[in-house]
């Protein structure tokens, strides 16, 4: 398994490099709202990268319509390019996926997805970036 190099930058120097939404969705572990993302409904091929480091996290070819207004996959590129932690804010308990190489907020993770993992990977779109092929 390969060790992924962290990013680490100070809380001045993310809110220079990102968006307001970006930085709310990523640093503040917020979310954005269902059926707004600029992804949830995006056909394109290629690689989604993390919005802060730049990691490549999802392919479009695990990309599947799970009607919940976010983009869904059914799994990341790799098990160690994403970290998982159990997350009980909003009187829920669910499983958060944060970026492994700087910590960023991507969404949570559910175990009903299809085939073949049966998971659900809801992303959201101020977290990536679609370098399309």
């Amino acid at each position: 398994m390969t060790k992924i190099a962290k990013v680490s930058k100070s809380d001045a120097e993310w809110r220079q490099q990102l968006t307001d939404q970006q930085y709310h969705v990523t640093r503040e572990k917020g979310t954005e709202r269902a059926f707004t993302g600029k992804y949830w409904n995006c056909r394109d091929d290629g690689i989604y990268r993390c919005v802060c480091c730049g990691e490549p996290l999802f392919s479009s070819a695990t990309k599947f319509d799970a009607g919940c207004g976010w983009p869904s996959f059914t799994a990341p590129l790799a098990e160690s390019i994403v970290d998982e932690h159990e997350d009980r804010s909003h009187f829920m308990v669910r499983t958060e996926v944060t970026c492994s190489k700087c910590g960023a907020h991507l969404g949570h993770v559910f175990p009903d997805g299809p085939a073949p993992t049966g998971l659900r990977y809801c992303i959201n779109s101020a977290s990536l970036n679609l370098e399309k092929e």
